[in-house]
């Protein structure tokens, strides 16, 4: 099963603007940093821009943040690049003539429901700033971050 990193990559993406500010912020560079391809950078920076937490302008490598560090939160950035996609999923191809295959399902529903909301009240209590002071704490650094080719 493979699992979705455009949470942490989109994460990634908003901390690279936040602390490379003042540098030219080219979707390559960017990619550099995530390990990635540049496609897959203006993918996410797309959604992140359609939900009002970046701004950029074409042709100019210096994408911005739209709000705060402190007034964007984990859950609106899961938003962004997942939309209102569940965090756990339930397998709809189980044996339709297996009395635990089928009913199983509407008895987890129930508590992935309650866990979502649990997960969902977290996230929006974790910000962009609280995130970038934990990368800070753990690299040392005081937001002078220097690396190959701009890379954090």
């Amino acid at each position: 099963m493979k699992y979705s990193t455009k949470l942490s990559d989109a994460v990634h993406i908003l901390s690279f603007i936040a602390l490379k500010k003042d540098s030219d912020l080219t979707s390559q560079a960017i990619a550099e940093s995530v390990k990635t391809n540049p496609a897959f950078v203006r993918q996410i920076m797309s959604k992140l821009k359609k939900s009002g937490l970046i701004t950029t302008v074409r042709g100019h490598a210096r994408p911005s943040l739209a709000r705060a560090e402190d007034e964007i939160s984990l859950l609106d950035i899961y938003r962004a690049v997942e939309g209102d996609k569940p965090l756990l999923h339930l397998d709809t191809h189980t044996n339709p003539e297996c009395g635990v295959g089928v009913n199983i399902q509407y008895a987890l529903q129930d508590h992935y429901d309650k866990i979502q909301q649990s997960i969902e009240k977290e996230m929006s209590q974790v910000t962009l700033k609280d995130i970038i002071d934990s990368f800070h704490k753990k690299t040392g650094s005081d937001g002078d971050i220097r690396g190959p080719k701009a890379s954090v």
